[in-house]
């Protein structure tokens, strides 16, 4: 994929490689939400000698190839720039940079790359702890396909998350043929199912259906596990569910309380990672029903505060609710979101009852571009 726009990782991670003594950078994030085209762009124009590898490209992936791209970045000099991309294909990748980094510690800058949270971060905690800084690379947000294809709201809330499936957007099938084959299959059959003990995955694939359909609404574990065609019990969903958010597909909100045992035992609020998850199940007509519309807009407005460091929830007591609840640095934010479909006006008063230190925000279709350009800064200032 060969994009003329940056993102804006690109140029933290240039930055922070010119530091003096840089510790080892690590990008997750999904597929084809250009983590490679990004380091390229860098490298590029970076100053240093470089060398870049990719674990996808070998037969066999494993200590030794590891250790032969680390000596090659060596043969470049000291201070040289090691790039290895797909890291969490390689077994016991994390061991091994433990190892290399020890024996000779900033002798490389290094940058190591992983479509797998599932993999790349176990290794991580595990081998690498006050080794590294960790970067998450997230799907495209409105401002950023706004800037690079022109987008506009309803464009977005079809089709946004994925860039490499602009071109197809004329023609629903390649467009769905394209977010099935190339990103999601690729997902849950790479990333997830040769990795993670799955006992029936044709199970696990409708599961990923089923709460596709559901944008940013709660649903219970109970519901959820009665619309699969089997039985099971709740850890079933809820084991389902922790694996389609470390493969960055799908990730699902507790509800906040002051009582944690509370927030863990809640009701999930479904949030597919971007809308195009969302229409490549749910077809090309969904956004024609306003009450899906708005769902939808919401999924939106929730995919770009999970973007943001911190905390994201939901809240709900009998018929008040507020969509989302953040928090971050002992800040507290009380997040609304207007979009037309019909809903309680409770939920912002009730809960300032009950949080007297929130800040209570409105998210509206007028202001989500603002929001989206800078998610901090749009809420810092209210």
């Amino acid at each position: 994929m060969s994009l003329p726009y940056e993102r804006a990782f690109v140029r933290q991670l240039e930055q922070r490689l010119c530091e003096a003594n840089p510790l080892i950078q690590v990008l997750v994030g999904p597929r084809q939400v250009g983590k490679t085209t990004g380091v390229r762009q860098m490298l590029a124009r970076f100053s240093r000698r470089h060398h870049y590898a990719n674990a996808d490209d070998q037969l066999v992936s494993d200590r030794t190839w590891l250790l032969a791209q680390w000596q090659q970045a060596l043969l470049l000099g000291d201070g040289s720039l090691l790039v290895i991309d797909e890291i969490q294909k390689i077994a016991n990748w994390s061991d091994t940079i433990k190892a290399l980094w020890d024996q000779q510690p900033h002798r490389l800058r290094v940058v190591l790359l992983g479509s797998s949270s599932l993999q790349t971060q176990t290794g991580l905690t595990e081998s690498l702890a006050g080794r590294f800084e960790l970067t998450r690379i997230h799907h495209w947000c409105f401002s950023e396909l706004q800037t690079a294809f022109d987008y506009d709201l309803e464009r977005y809330l079809r089709y946004g998350g994925y860039p490499g499936a602009v071109a197809f957007e004329q023609d629903w099938d390649r467009w769905y043929a394209y977010l099935k084959d190339a990103i999601v299959e690729a997902v849950i059959g790479k990333d997830i199912l040769q990795n993670r003990k799955v006992a029936k995955p044709a199970l696990f694939r409708q599961a990923f259906e089923i709460m596709c359909r559901y944008p940013a609404q709660e649903i219970s574990y109970t519901k959820l596990l009665g619309q699969l065609q089997d039985s099971g019990n709740t850890d079933l969903v809820k084991y389902y569910l922790e694996l389609y958010a470390g493969a960055f597909l799908i990730f699902s909100l507790e509800k906040y309380s002051a009582k944690g045992w509370l927030t863990r035992t809640s009701s999930p609020k479904i949030l597919p990672a971007c809308p195009a998850l969302h229409t490549m199940t749910a077809g090309p007509n969904a956004l024609d029903d306003t009450e899906r519309r708005g769902r939808v807009f919401e999924l939106a407005v929730g995919a770009e505060l999970l973007q943001l460091p911190g905390e994201l929830f939901y809240w709900r007591e009998k018929n008040a609710e507020v969509d989302f609840v953040y928090r971050h640095q002992n800040r507290l934010y009380a997040i609304e979101v207007k979009s037309g479909r019909k809903k309680s006006t409770k939920g912002l008063g009730a809960f300032a009852q009950q949080f007297a230190d929130a800040r209570p925000v409105i998210v509206t279709p007028d202001n989500f571009a603002l929001l989206s350009a800078d998610p901090a800064k749009f809420l810092a200032v209210l």
